[in-house]
């Protein structure tokens, strides 16, 4: 069962790395040229494996959907924010129930910390609408680079083992017990420096409302190794807390019309799908594997957006 899974892990990142230069080849020919229906296939197939790989990596969906299809395809920037949102959302909340039924996501400590993300959330979706598309291009591929250099340099800790919370993490309750199935046993939990983990938040929240990326880019290492708490339960509450800080940006994008149901439907169908095999895989995926990944998918988007942006690359 266990290579079973590991294969099909395997086969997704696969479809991935496969569709990416299929979509290239594509979008250097001009729009009209290339059958209508083409686009949606190749939406579900790239959102399908990057809804795999979120959920292994705890990133949310929109890191890497925004920079990869934003690039890649012939729709309009805004559009493709629009269904970053909506496509990390998506994917969020399809893992959610299998994370927290095996404890690895935790409510009470996401609401919190997303209460603050969703508020600094509406803020970046108002800003990012009201700049120029070439300017949100050249940011969004910047600060793409930035997100895999931060990946790269992140070294996380399975288990940090904070001995002692601090007084808000105490008076919010912001502990708990997760089984490692790895240690074969159960681990206790607790989180410290949580003032400094909601001011993170509210960046991580405002960024991901400008650029459509969601709140999953940063969430893992704020909770790791800001506040403290286990690895597999940074993830598991990552995708929580972008359940709730997406909602209240995504809002902004509906309000403004910057959702296409053409673009919408495939991408958030295949990340959903994607989403419930990532869930089934994270007790077996190795974390180094899906760490390399996204830092190549990352990097490779990242110099593709900032090369539009500035238009050497159109």
């Amino acid at each position: 069962m266990r290579r079973t899974r590991v294969r099909i892990a395997l086969a997704c990142f696969g479809a991935l790395a496969s569709a990416i230069p299929c979509m290239a080849f594509a979008a250097t020919d001009a729009a009209g040229a290339v059958p209508w229906w083409i686009w949606p296939i190749g939406l579900f197939a790239v959102s399908f494996a990057i809804g795999v790989v979120a959920v292994l990596a705890g990133v949310g969906g929109g890191v890497l959907f925004v920079p990869i299809v934003g690039g890649l395809f012939p729709f309009h920037l805004d559009f493709v924010r629009g269904a970053g949102l909506l496509l990390a959302l998506s994917g969020a909340l399809s893992s959610g129930p299998s994370l927290l039924r095996n404890g690895l996501a935790s409510l009470r400590l996401a609401m919190p910390l997303a209460l603050v993300g969703s508020t600094s959330s509406i803020v970046g979706a108002l800003v990012g609408l009201a700049l120029p598309t070439a300017v949100v291009q050249t940011a969004l591929g910047v600060t793409v680079l930035a997100i895999a250099v931060l990946v790269w340099n992140t070294k996380a800790t399975d288990i940090p083992g904070v001995r002692h919370s601090d007084p808000l993490g105490e008076a919010l309750r912001l502990s708990g017990v997760f089984h490692d199935p790895a240690a074969g046993r159960d681990v206790d939990w607790k989180v410290h420096r949580t003032p400094a983990g909601l001011v993170a938040f509210a960046v991580i929240g405002f960024v991901g409302g400008l650029f459509g990326l969601g709140a999953g880019w940063a969430n893992v290492p704020a909770l790791n190794l800001l506040m403290g708490i286990p690895l597999k339960v940074s993830i598991g509450t990552s995708g929580l807390a972008i359940s709730i800080i997406n909602t209240s940006a995504v809002w902004i994008y509906i309000n403004k019309g910057a959702i296409i149901p053409l673009l919408v439907v495939p991408a958030v169908v295949g990340a959903m799908v994607g989403a419930r095999i990532g869930s089934r895989l994270l007790h077996v995926t190795h974390a180094s594997v899906i760490r390399r990944i996204v830092i190549g998918i990352l990097a490779a988007a990242g110099i593709r957006s900032l090369l539009q942006g500035t238009g050497i690359w159109n």
